[in-house]
C-alpha cells in the first residue's frame, strides 16, 4: 500500500515547485498539512489509511486555496458514475470509445477511488498566478466532455484533492488503485488550441462572445479579486478586525462564483478567515456569509437576472463598484498600489501614467538636440517606435483577453480607447 502510494504522488509531482497538501477526512472535515515534494515520501507511512488524499497542484504557502496555487500541474475530471448507476466497466469502455483521443486527449492515468474515477492529464507546469484562469476553462470545458458519464461539475477547481494510491475508500472498504497510461505532459496553452478554440482571438467575430471566452473572462476577474482580499490582508498584517465579516462575505461569494461549488467556497472561507489575528469563529464565519450563497444562487437564475436586468443593474448576484469596496474596507491609496483590480479611478490614472513615462524613457534612446528637443527626423522615428510598441502590446492583450472590450485594451496597456480603435484599424 505504502510503495502504491509513493508511485502515485512521485510519478504526478515529479520535480514538484511548492507545496502538496496530505489530506484526511476526519468527522465529515479534513485534517491536512503541506509538504514538500522531497519530504514527503518520509510522511506518507505517517498518513496512508483510510480516506487519504493528496493535492494535484501545489501551493506556495501552506493554505490549500486557490489564489495560493504556485503550479498547476494537472487537468483532472471527477466521475461519479455509482450516481447514474453505470456499471465501471461500461464507463471505461465507454470513455475509450467516445472520449480518449477524440473530445479530450489519453489522459495520464485513471484513479479507481472506490466509488468512481478520476480522469488526470499531466501538463506541463505552469504558474497558477498567470495561467490560473486558462486552466479553470480548460478543466470546465474537460469536465463538460464526461457530463453523460457522472462528471462531477463542482471538482474543478485548482485546489482539488483526491484520493491516493494504497489508500482505503471507508464507503466500502475498497483500495484505490491507479491505472498508469503514459507520462507524456501537455502544455496548457496546446490543450486550449486543440480542445477550445473559441477562446483564440477573432476579431472578425460578431455579435457576443462564445460561452467558453465568456467563462474565461469571469474567471479572469473572480480569480483577481479573491487574491486582492487576499493580498489586502497580508498587507494589514492580518489585523482586520472590524472588517472580518465584510471580508469573509465578498471571499465567500467569489469563491462561489470561481469555484461553482458552494461546499469547497465555505471551506475555503474558513480557511481565509483561520488567518486573521482575530478570527471569526467557524459558527459566526457561516452566519455573516450565508447571504454570499444566496447571491451567488441569484446570478445563475434566469429569472432573477430578468428582473435585475430590468431594473438596470448588470445582472443578478452581488454587483459592487470598486469605490463601495474602497470604502467598505477604508482601502488606502499605498493599498491600492498593492491590488490588482480593487482601485480607484486616481490609481488608474497614475499607472497609465507611469506605463506612459517608462514607455517615453525606453522612448528616449534617441539622440536628442542641445536644446533638450528632438530633431524632427528622431521625433517621427520615435512616434514610428512608439506606434510598433503599442501594436505589439495591445496583440499581446488581446492574446490574453480576447473579448475585452476597446477600453479595458486602452486600460491595459496605458492608451486612450480612440488609440486602440487606430491601432486595430491598422491591422493588429
Amino acid at each position: 500500500m505504502l510503495e502504491s502510494a509513493r508511485k502515485h504522488i512521485e510519478r504526478h509531482h515529479a520535480d514538484a515547485d511548492g507545496l502538496i497538501t496530505l489530506a484526511r477526512k476526519e468527522d465529515g472535515r479534513f485534517h491536512q498539512e503541506h509538504f514538500r515534494m522531497d519530504e514527503i515520501s518520509a510522511k506518507l507511512s505517517e498518513w496512508i489509511g483510510e480516506d487519504v488524499y493528496f493535492s494535484q497542484n501545489t501551493f506556495y504557502r501552506p493554505q490549500r486555496r486557490v489564489e495560493n496555487v504556485r503550479q498547476l500541474r494537472a487537468v483532472y475530471v471527477d466521475v461519479d458514475h455509482y450516481l447514474l448507476n453505470h456499471s465501471p466497466d461500461w464507463v471505461i469502455g465507454s470513455m475509450e470509445l467516445e472520449l480518449f483521443g477524440e473530445r479530450v486527449p489519453d489522459p495520464n492515468l485513471i484513479i479507481h477511488s472506490g466509488r468512481g474515477f478520476v480522469v488526470v492529464w499531466f501538463i506541463e507546469p505552469v504558474p497558477g498566478k498567470k495561467a490560473l484562469p486558462l486552466w479553470q476553462a480548460v478543466e470546465s470545458h474537460f469536465s463538460q466532455q464526461f457530463a453523460k458519464l457522472g462528471g462531477d461539475p463542482k471538482a474543478t477547481d485548482a485546489a482539488r484533492v483526491f484520493r491516493i494510491a494504497g489508500s482505503t475508500n471507508s464507503k466500502n472498504g475498497a483500495e484505490v488503485k491507479v491505472q498508469y497510461r503514459h507520462d507524456h505532459r501537455y502544455e496548457l496553452r496546446q490543450l486550449q488550441a486543440d480542445y477550445l478554440p473559441e477562446l483564440q482571438p477573432k476579431r472578425e467575430r460578431k455579435g457576443r462572445p462564445s460561452k467558453s471566452a465568456r467563462l474565461f473572462n469571469t474567471y479572469s476577474l473572480h480569480y483577481a479579486r479573491l487574491r486582492d482580499l487576499s493580498k489586502l490582508v497580508e498587507l494589514r498584517g492580518y489585523n482586520v478586525k472590524g472588517y472580518r465579516e465584510t471580508l469573509c462575505f465578498l471571499y465567500r461569494y467569489w469563491s462561489c462564483c470561481f469555484l461553482a461549488d458552494e461546499s469547497e467556497a465555505l471551506q475555503q472561507t474558513i480557511e481565509f478567515n483561520s488567518e486573521f489575528t482575530e478570527p471569526l469563529r467557524i459558527r459566526e464565519v457561516e452566519k455573516a456569509t450565508k447571504s454570499a450563497e444566496k447571491a451567488y444562487h441569484a446570478r445563475n437564475d434566469k429569472e432573477a437576472n430578468r428582473l435585475a436586468q430590468e431594473k438596470g443593474y448588470p445582472g443578478a448576484g452581488y454587483n459592487v463598484t470598486n469605490e463601495t469596496l474602497i470604502r467598505w474596507l477604508d482601502i488606502s491609496e499605498d493599498e491600492q498600489r498593492e491590488l490588482q483590480t480593487i482601485i480607484n479611478a486616481p490609481e488608474k490614472r497614475r499607472r497609465k501614467a507611469d506605463a506612459n513615462r517608462e514607455a517615453r524613457r525606453i522612448e528616449s534612446r534617441n539622440p536628442a538636440r542641445t536644446d533638450g528637443e528632438a530633431p524632427r527626423s528622431a521625433y517621427l522615428a520615435q512616434q514610428a517606435g512608439r506606434t510598433t510598441d503599442r501594436i505589439e502590446a495591445l496583440r499581446k492583450a488581446l492574446e490574453a483577453n480576447p473579448d475585452a472590450s476597446q477600453r479595458e485594451l486602452a486600460e491595459a496597456i496605458g492608451v486612450s480607447a480612440a488609440w486602440v480603435n487606430i491601432l486595430l484599424k491598422k491591422g493588429v
